[in-house]
């Protein structure tokens, strides 16, 4: 008889008590064991675990998320190991958990960003290995990446995370934390374009652009086209430039990232942004030469649609998003039929999750 492959819920924790019982809750009945390493909580975190029926380690904080990781994990002895964070929840793919076989691979499975842009909740879908074969360890003092040393094959699955860690709660909480590690971790590998694309990412989800982009930049000239976070770097870079004022960069950024993202919703949307600011600040071409730009790039959003198999592809900009913004502009060139069609148009894509 083939024996059954055992899954275990793997975490660390801190503080973690406003949203630890929806984690553990959502993957009650689907895991075989439950391991939650506490690095040193002054709240009800450990009693909310042991609760759940955890088994409850502790671990002293030593700056370092790779050896919290590496801890948590030595005290499973399942085949698989799910990795959480305790602003993670489990929304779909239960049945997938028991469906895994016994050949290792690295699964990837679909985490689902919410964040606040402007006054509005906006989702973004990351592809990550977090359901690991025993044995797999990681690496990296922050932003650690599982160290795939046995050339293990990546695989989608049909699995889908929740996490709001994004939003302002979650951002309050953690301030300062991230950056210190990282510009420590960039102290002691300083062209490393991983880190240096997440300091970028961490000052821009601040507001910091002025001082994002250049680390941003440092990445992209360091990166290479193949690598998993590329879509986002550059999306980031663009939207960061824009925010700082940077239009020139902007434009050149995009330009020569134009052969590498004709499917990507996001690329084109962050075109429009950029050209939408560039007719602003040269209103005497704008009718003639910029809207016209604007214009095409976000139908061409439309053309391709969103893209959530496209990590970090942010939902809405292939669909109601761009539709909006269509609407909008038409309204204020003088085109209110357009205008109108559009509005009803997003109003339709939103509705039915398009």
């Amino acid at each position: 008889m083939m024996k059954t492959q055992t899954v275990a819920l793997v975490m660390i924790v801190k503080n973690g008590a406003a949203t630890l019982a929806r984690c553990l809750s959502s993957v009650q009945g689907h895991v075989d064991d439950v391991i939650v390493l506490d690095t040193g909580s002054a709240d009800d975190t450990v009693a909310i675990a042991r609760r759940f029926g955890a088994r409850v380690h502790h671990f002293e904080w030593i700056d370092d998320f790779s050896a919290a990781r590496n801890a948590a994990l030595a005290y499973s002895d399942a085949d698989w190991n799910l990795i959480l964070d305790a602003d993670n929840w489990l929304e779909s793919g239960h049945e997938a958990l028991r469906s895994l076989g016994t050949a290792p691979f690295m699964g990837q499975i679909a985490i689902v960003n919410r964040f606040m842009q402007g006054d509005e909740v906006r989702e973004s879908t990351e592809w990550v290995p977090r359901l690991l074969p025993r044995g797999i360890r990681y690496a990296g003092r922050i932003h650690e990446q599982p160290v795939n040393d046995q050339g293990l094959s990546r695989r989608r699955l049909d699995i889908r995370l929740g996490h709001d860690g994004y939003m302002p709660a979650g951002l309050e909480a953690k301030k300062g934390r991230n950056e210190a590690l990282l510009r420590l971790a960039l102290s002691e590998s300083p062209q490393d374009p991983y880190l240096l694309f997440q300091l970028g990412k961490e000052l821009s989800i601040y507001e910091r652009h002025g001082e994002a982009v250049g680390y941003f930049l440092q990445a992209v000239e360091r990166s290479t086209n193949d690598l998993a976070y590329r879509h986002d770097l550059i999306m980031r870079t663009l939207y960061s430039l824009k925010q700082a004022g940077q239009l020139e960069s902007a434009i050149l950024l995009a330009e020569s990232e134009f052969p590498c993202w004709q499917d990507s919703p996001d690329y084109f949307f962050c075109v429009a942004d950029i050209f939408l600011d560039w007719a602003v600040r040269h209103p005497d071409q704008a009718e003639s030469q910029f809207l016209p730009m604007v214009e095409s790039s976000w139908l061409k959003c439309l053309e391709i649609g969103d893209r959530p198999d496209l990590s970090d592809s942010v939902a809405g900009r292939g669909s109601y998003l761009a539709a909006q913004n269509l609407a909008v502009l038409y309204e204020n060139t003088g085109r209110p039929d357009e205008a109108e069609a559009f509005r009803r148009e997003a109003a339709a894509m939103r509705k039915r999750g398009a």
